[in-house]
């Protein structure tokens, strides 16, 4: 288990990292966590969808987010 891992809780906004996944490079907000999965709410536009991840697949993006 990476440090990345232990930062994503419920609210954070991550990336899924895994290239072999459709949604790579995506961006959404977790909404829970349950057995090493957690699921992710994509939005764009007129669309909404609820896609489960394992941990390793997702890295968080708060981490690189800079204060203004």
């Amino acid at each position: 288990m990476n440090l990345d891992t232990l930062t994503i809780l419920p609210g954070t906004t991550v990336k899924v990292i895994n290239p072999a996944d459709t949604y790579y490079g995506f961006e959404g907000q977790v909404q829970r966590i349950s057995d090493g999965r957690a699921a992710v709410l994509f939005e764009g536009g007129n669309w909404d969808k609820l896609v489960t991840f394992r941990l390793s697949e997702l890295a968080s993006n708060e981490a690189t987010a800079t204060n203004k």
